[in-house]
């Protein structure tokens, strides 16, 4: 008797975590609602496809009788799954869309190695950060989150790194730019908010080519009282008022090879960073590569990419991985790229 209420208290449990999941997955594929509360099941699609695959197990296991209702469900549970893998396993299985080179295909007149990293700008912790650079020694340094104490704590890179784009900010969006390659008409555009910093700029190479570089860090989806919101996300006919679509509206107009890089505050599967990609004719760096989840790194659970590298058709990669934590709630991302 014990064993049967304890099955039946089973079952009841999965039926309704079947249902939220089932819920969950058909609401995320909602993209002309403009509603934060849709625009984040966005983000924990692995989460929910893990979710979906034990429930439909653990249904099978424990239900032995089969009425419409449970067939309802299962066929729930499977349309979810779907959906969850059709989405996300461009990144696991497909091709890459950006070619990789082998090192010695490689000259490094025309390769460039960029470190990105949210640093989170109530981290106080420097070490592990001047640690990689110092490992990696990348041509480009992106840091996002930084305030007038992170810009005090790393003055010591403009004697590696000369050329120099800084905007702290105490409102978490702040951005400062280190290169040891020569950077040029370099602007800093307020595209959605006032507060909201994005990096425009030229780069040249060893070889004398140039390319264009764009660092971003849009605004979270979700509201917040103390950091800027998006509010600029107001419908589909609208969509040119996001930020990120706007950068890749800019990108389009651009003749030189173009990466743009930073904590785009979205995942790669989003439909505001698919219309990026498309509209900018920007490919990630990420597709056939894997997931490499930069967020959050306080959790094994709840993990998925947010920081992210797009890059033009004559752009390819040496070298693409996430790094050890440096006290962020991001894992630094570091890209070494041949400009052809």
């Amino acid at each position: 008797m014990k064993s049967k209420n304890i099955r039946k208290f089973a079952k009841v449990i999965v039926i309704i975590l079947s249902c939220l999941v089932i819920m969950f997955s058909l609401a995320s594929l909602v993209y002309d609602i403009p509603r934060w509360y849709l625009k984040i099941l966005d983000f924990p699609r692995l989460q929910l496809l893990t979710v979906g695959i034990f429930l439909f197990l653990s249904f099978l296991l424990i239900t032995k009788e089969w009425k419409f209702s449970s067939i309802a469900l299962v066929s729930g549970l499977l349309a979810s799954i779907f959906i969850q893998f059709e989405i996300i396993s461009p990144y696991l299985l497909k091709d890459t869309v950006v070619k990789t080179v082998k090192a010695s295909e490689v000259t490094n007149k025309n390769s460039v190695d960029i470190l990105i990293a949210n640093v989170l700008i109530k981290n106080r912790k420097t070490q592990t950060l001047k640690e990689i650079i110092t490992t990696k020694e990348p041509d480009i340094i992106l840091l996002m989150e930084v305030d007038s104490w992170w810009v005090e704590h790393l003055s010591y890179l403009k004697k590696t790194h000369p050329y120099t784009i800084e905007y702290p900010l105490d409102n978490a969006y702040g951005m400062a730019l280190y290169s040891k390659l020569p950077i040029s008409n370099h602007q800093i555009k307020f595209l959605s908010h006032s507060k909201v910093p994005s990096f425009f700029t030229n780069v040249t190479l060893a070889s004398g080519k140039e390319f264009k570089f764009v660092g971003v860090h849009p605004v979270a989806p979700f509201p917040s009282d103390k950091y800027p919101e998006n509010i600029g996300e107001q419908g589909k006919d609208q969509q040119k008022e996001v930020e990120l679509l706007r950068v890749g509206d800019i990108a389009s107009k651009y003749t030189l090879p173009t990466i743009i890089a930073g904590d785009f505050n979205d995942v790669a599967w989003s439909n505001t960073s698919r219309l990026f990609g498309k509209d900018g004719n920007l490919k990630d760096v990420r597709i056939g590569r894997g997931l490499y989840n930069t967020f959050n790194a306080e959790s094994l659970i709840m993990r998925w990419p947010l920081d992210h590298f797009f890059v033009t058709e004559d752009i390819t990669v040496q070298d693409f991985n996430t790094l050890s934590k440096i006290g962020s709630d991001h894992f630094p991302l570091y890209a070494k790229f041949v400009i052809e």
